[in-house]
């Protein structure tokens, strides 16, 4: 059996739907819009340009105002 990676924190599993970025759910996408101020379309296509990680989502989100 492989063995678990352990996260930064100390977890022997990291949780990965709160660090991505689902580009094709519609709640998540309007979850990011709504945190962000920006709107759907964007935040799909940040998606598309940095990837699904939360993090670098947001910052290119934020960049861009």
């Amino acid at each position: 059996m492989a063995q678990r990676k352990k996260s930064e924190k100390g977890r022997t599993w990291a949780c990965p739907d709160r660090t991505r970025v689902a580009g094709g759910q519609k709640y998540e996408v309007r979850y990011e819009a709504k945190k962000t101020a920006r709107s759907a379309p964007a935040v799909k296509k940040a998606v598309k340009n940095v990837g699904n990680v939360r993090k670098k989502v947001e910052k290119q989100l934020t960049r861009k105002k």
